[in-house]
């Protein structure tokens, strides 16, 4: 079934989990679409059957708390970074609950970590004003980028290269074979005071570049010209709540959530609204993503529950 407009009108609550006694801080669909893993503040992962609907397991990260969790190209393991003690990135087997590899080197908290899509590199942007690559297979940094702000980073969805959003004001690009040449390409905004930037993600179709705030607002970017196509508004977040906002999986719609429970919905294309759904949540939307495979998508709130939303009640995927 393809998403259309009515399609997305049709979403419903199919499941509610209230697993955690803390906030989520952020969850991640496997790439087979199969399972979802969250992370809490209350230092728990649990993991998730999308098929079956129910709640599989949950580990712990007691010592060093859990956020940012990001499946690896192995359905059993993760990386996630951590919020207590220090600012170590860590590599997590689920099989068995065993750290594989720890990559240390920040010393601020990590606030963007991204997987490459096609290998065992990830990247990483801290409030320290750094981006580092690195790679599975080694507990060494691979590169190291010094920045004059903020950052906030991800891959494109072919992994050659990848984009850093610097200071809230500019994106630039690097090609992952020669970064430390510098961007090939550098895209200046128009600076914001009102609100600072978040998050950043491509398009599956690598055509579109989605920013994110602690405001009130959206903007899609060309990824190849770095012009503003649309500027997505109207969502509550009058708290400076850092909300998650994601493309559909065929790259033709934007979805948020707001403070007040409910899902917005865009064509990336025209820029106009095309559904309002009720996530059934009482705090801010603060993660939201679609499933990459199953006509499924998740989002989680501030009051410890995730929802999951499809088009059909009985069933979990279709």
């Amino acid at each position: 079934m393809k998403l259309t407009d009515n399609v997305l009108r049709s979403f419903r609550v199919a499941k509610v989990f209230r697993e955690n006694s803390d906030k989520i801080n952020c969850f991640d669909f496997s790439s087979n679409g199969e399972t979802i893993i969250s992370s809490s503040d209350d230092d728990s992962l649990v993991l998730y059957d999308c098929q079956e609907g129910k709640p599989k397991r949950t580990l712990y990260s007691k010592k060093y708390g859990v956020d940012l969790i990001r499946y690896t190209h192995a359905a059993n393991t993760v990386v996630y970074s951590s919020n207590k003690i220090d600012d170590t990135i860590r590599y997590l087997s689920l099989h068995d609950n065993k750290y594989i590899r720890y990559f240390p080197g920040h010393n601020k908290r990590v606030t963007s970590l991204s997987m490459s899509p096609v290998d065992d590199t990830f990247i990483s942007g801290s409030l320290d004003k750094t981006i580092r690559l690195w790679d599975l297979r080694s507990p060494n940094c691979q590169g190291l980028m010094h920045l004059q702000g903020k950052p906030v980073c991800s891959f494109d969805p072919e992994g050659l290269i990848f984009a850093a959003g610097i200071n809230s004001e500019m994106v630039k690009l690097y090609d992952l074979r020669s970064f430390d040449k510098g961007p090939f390409a550098t895209f200046k905004l128009q600076y914001d005071r009102t609100c600072e930037w978040t998050g950043l993600k491509f398009s599956n179709d690598g055509k579109l570049i989605l920013l994110s705030t602690n405001g009130g607002a959206l903007r899609i970017l060309d990824a190849f010209k770095g012009a503003v196509l649309h500027s997505f508004g109207g969502y509550n977040n009058s708290k400076g709540v850092t909300l998650e906002a994601s493309f559909t999986p065929d790259s033709q719609f934007v979805m948020i959530g707001s403070e007040d429970g409910k899902i917005h919905v865009w064509n990336a294309e025209s820029g106009m609204k095309v559904a309002l759904l009720d996530g059934k949540h009482t705090g801010p939307i603060t993660c939201l993503q679609f499933n990459p495979k199953f006509m499924t998508f998740a989002s989680a709130c501030s009051n410890m529950c995730v929802s999951i939303l499809n088009l059909m009640i009985q069933h979990i995927c279709i």
